[in-house]
């Protein structure tokens, strides 16, 4: 949803083979139809992260490392707000995980 949403749709206009990355599978694969249904873009792919949990983000780069011959552009959109204090399974809290931690390790990872 939002901005991420408007730059996907954007790179899919451009005809770029577009991953959207999202922690609920229902609400990412209905913003995949979407996209590819204005666009006309059958390269448009859901996959799940939750860059809450670092578990999660080293399995999305190791699966776009495995899968994609290369990657020539990230956008890092996804952000939490307002969320009551939580540690994460991995001890780390929760609003920092999501918003900080997670996108640098996913970049990191996704660098090579």
């Amino acid at each position: 949803a939002g901005i991420g949403k408007c730059v996907a749709m954007d790179l899919a206009r451009r005809n770029a083979r577009t991953i959207l990355a999202c922690r609920s599978r229902e609400r990412g694969q209905a913003a995949v139809e979407e996209i590819r249904a204005a666009t006309g873009n059958p390269a448009v792919a859901l996959r799940l992260l939750d860059t809450g949990s670092l578990a999660s983000v080293r399995a999305f780069a190791a699966a776009v490392l495995r899968e994609e011959p290369r990657l020539d552009v990230l956008v890092n959109n996804a952000g939490v707000t307002g969320l009551p204090f939580a540690i994460t399974s991995e001890g780390l809290e929760q609003t920092f995980v999501t918003n900080y931690l997670g996108p640098f390790l996913l970049t990191n990872l996704l660098l090579g």
